[in-house]
């Protein structure tokens, strides 16, 4: 018997979601992701989009796709009915109505973009009933403003992992080990299959472990490749030698040709970049180049056309925390040696090549070690960008703290680096470690407990 049709949902029960300009410049595929109910777009929001057609960075690419996916829509999107998005979508509208809602002038001072795009969500909500009209936005001062004229709002929540909680850590510790397990990893080989270590429950592709039993334990990875777990070893890189059980699993991971990309989480102090980079300069012979970038973030978000001198002067202060960390590892040698000079002949030569991430938009990247620092601040699509601009030998190393963020549009749940390391966790070409112990001074260690 074939199954009954469903009926199609009445329009008094379709929401009705009102987009704020930062969502488009989010993700320009926004519109296709509210399932049946329909979209409106306040005029306002496509006159900002102009403002943002010209550029290079990833939100210009986004005002650039969304303008053309809206253009290629058939059906009148002036009309009360708007635009169909097929597929059991709703349909998507711009609203050109331009008056004020009283309530709004009076309440507001400035006639601001996001003053206009409010008083459009309000007046749609008066005009809609008893229709739930929503507005969807990215910035939090606008959503409360939204809340405090009765008008539900929402941040856009379509690539947000479900919980911090529930994030990824890379490693788990199992207690009450048979000391023969143990002693295998040390006896045996490094090896051993994993139907030999069953309290391990479902180890996921390149989890790494601790096997504790008493005073006896033992650091292990697991290997899809191999269906294995492997000893984890204490090892030292160009002079950094790991100084807790997470960083010698992100060592591990960082030295593994066959684990082609890496993301390592953690607060300030942990050995985030370091480990990275002594890594890179380890492996360097199987490399072209090495690449360290990261995203430029403004400070009070002026950009840095503001700042003094030519290019080169404007981007130094954000590319200094790469500087250090390479400053940490030249120190760790005699200035006369061999080591320390190699760093400095890898930077003349562009071996070692300190840069802006921005200007790796365009590349294609072969046979490069790869370091992206301060990760959190990227968009899930800028991550997406990166990573499919890898060619073949390529490794990619991510390393950010989720918890420090410095876009205003993102947040914990949906930066980049969450998104990337949720959707990745299983693959036998990915691993993950989040740096929990501080090692960069005691007195660091105490501020971030204490402060």
């Amino acid at each position: 018997m074939a199954p009954e049709e469903e009926m199609p949902m009445a329009n008094d029960q379709r929401k009705l979601f009102v987009l704020d300009t930062n969502v488009i410049l989010h993700d320009s595929n926004c519109i296709r992701n509210f399932e049946e109910h329909d979209v409106a777009i306040p005029i306002t929001v496509l006159e900002e989009l102009d403002k943002f057609k010209r550029g290079h960075e990833d939100i210009h690419f986004q005002a650039r796709q969304f303008l053309r996916r809206l253009d290629e829509l058939t059906g009148d999107l002036l009309s009360p009915e708007g635009a169909g998005l097929g597929d059991g979508r709703g349909a998507v509208r711009v609203i050109i109505h331009t008056d004020q809602d009283c309530r709004v002038t009076g309440a507001f001072l400035e006639n601001t973009p996001d003053h206009r795009i409010l008083s459009t969500a309000v007046w749609l909500q008066g005009q809609q009933q008893p229709r739930p009209v929503i507005l969807v936005s990215k910035d939090t001062n606008l959503r409360m403003k939204a809340k405090a004229f009765g008008l539900p709002a929402q941040d856009y929540t379509s690539d947000k992992i479900e919980s911090f909680d529930k994030l990824y850590m890379g490693k788990r510790v199992v207690d009450g080990v048979p000391t023969e397990v143990i002693d295998r990893f040390y006896h045996d080989g490094p090896e051993v299959p994993a139907a030999d270590v069953p309290m391990v429950d479902a180890p996921v592709a390149n989890e790494n472990v601790v096997l504790r039993n008493g005073s006896k334990s033992v650091l292990a990875a697991y290997r899809p490749r191999d269906n294995c777990f492997v000893r984890v070893e204490k090892t030292t890189c160009y002079g950094i030698t790991p100084r807790n059980a997470e960083q010698s699993f992100a060592l591990s991971a960082l030295l593994d040709d066959d684990i082609k990309l890496v993301t390592l989480a953690g607060t300030a102090g942990t050995g985030k970049t370091l480990l990275a980079l002594a890594a890179a300069l380890e492996r360097r012979q199987h490399y072209r180049q090495i690449l360290l970038a990261r995203p430029v973030v403004p400070l009070s978000n002026r950009d840095i056309g503001f700042l003094p001198g030519d290019i080169s002067d404007k981007l130094d202060p954000y590319m200094q925390p790469l500087y250090d960390n390479l400053a940490v590892i030249r120190h760790q040698f005699h200035e006369n040696s061999p080591a320390a000079q190699r760093i400095q002949e890898m930077r003349d030569s562009e071996k070692l090549l300190v840069t802006p991430l921005a200007y790796i938009r365009g590349r294609s990247l072969q046979k490069i070690y790869f370091i992206v620092d301060e990760a959190q601040n990227l968009t899930p699509h800028e991550v997406k960008t990166i990573i499919t601009r890898a060619g073949e030998g390529t490794k990619i190393v991510f390393t950010g703290d989720i918890r420090q963020i410095d876009q205003p549009y993102l947040d914990a749940l949906s930066n980049g680096l969450s998104y990337l390391i949720n959707r990745m966790v299983g693959q036998s070409i990915f691993a993950h470690i989040t740096l929990e112990k501080g090692e960069r001074s005691p007195l660091a260690d105490l501020a971030s407990e204490l402060l």
